[in-house]
């Protein structure tokens, strides 16, 4: 799976001369929480609903609310929008979009093509691929096997729940160590105590952690 899968492309912008008035109309408008702020159909910098709230004046000014609402309608996004963005191509799978945003703690990426903006994705997005590549939303057994790192075991305990009429939903392993790692896999149809007998008959290399349904 790919950035290009999963980007929105109707990507809401704002211009650097737009005021901080006009970016939180915009936000609160559209139900956005960051703004990639374009110039001449290049985008220049990016500006957060954050970034917006922190550059406002604290509760505890003595600012009067008309003396206030000028201030803020003066500051422009030039003036508090972050200038380095960081951004991925459509191409770039969707693991590496999700390290770069964990790794820089940020919670979007542009997406350029031939240094034109075509997108834009965010942890929002993330949680949706994760959410599907684990069947959150599909109705089944839910495992969580722990297994020791010998060739060969995962694919004998998937082909052991097809013997036992599993239809295979979501199977996604995570390494626990060196010497062995955990496997979630969610299956419907299975007959689960003829399938859990013979896991724990012919499976020396493996156990069950965890069983929900």
């Amino acid at each position: 799976m790919f950035v290009r899968d999963v980007m929105t492309t109707d990507v809401v912008t704002i211009s650097p001369d737009a005021s901080f008035s006009e970016a939180m109309e915009l936000i609160r408008k559209r139900g956005v929480r960051r703004l990639p702020v374009v110039k001449n159909d290049k985008v220049v910098g990016i500006i957060t609903e954050k970034d917006l709230l922190s550059a406002s004046p604290s509760q505890a000014t003595t600012l009067d609310v008309w003396e206030l609402t000028s201030l803020l309608g003066k500051l422009k996004i030039k003036q508090i929008m972050k200038k380095d963005v960081i951004h991925v191509h459509p191409n770039t799978p969707i693991e590496e979009a999700a390290r770069i945003m964990t790794d820089k703690k940020i919670g979007s990426l542009i997406v350029l093509e031939n240094e034109r903006m075509v997108g834009i994705v965010t942890e929002t997005d993330i949680f949706k691929v994760f959410i599907n590549m684990l069947g959150a939303r599909e109705n089944g057994i839910r495992y969580v096997f722990r297994v020791q790192n010998v060739p060969g075991i995962l694919s004998k305990i998937l082909y052991l729940m097809y013997q036992c009429g599993g239809n295979l939903i979501a199977v996604t392993t995570y390494e626990k160590s060196r010497d062995e790692y955990n496997v979630v896999v969610k299956v419907r149809d299975l007959y689960k105590q003829e399938f859990e007998r013979k896991f724990l008959e012919g499976m020396p290399f493996a156990s069950i952690i965890d069983v929900r349904e």
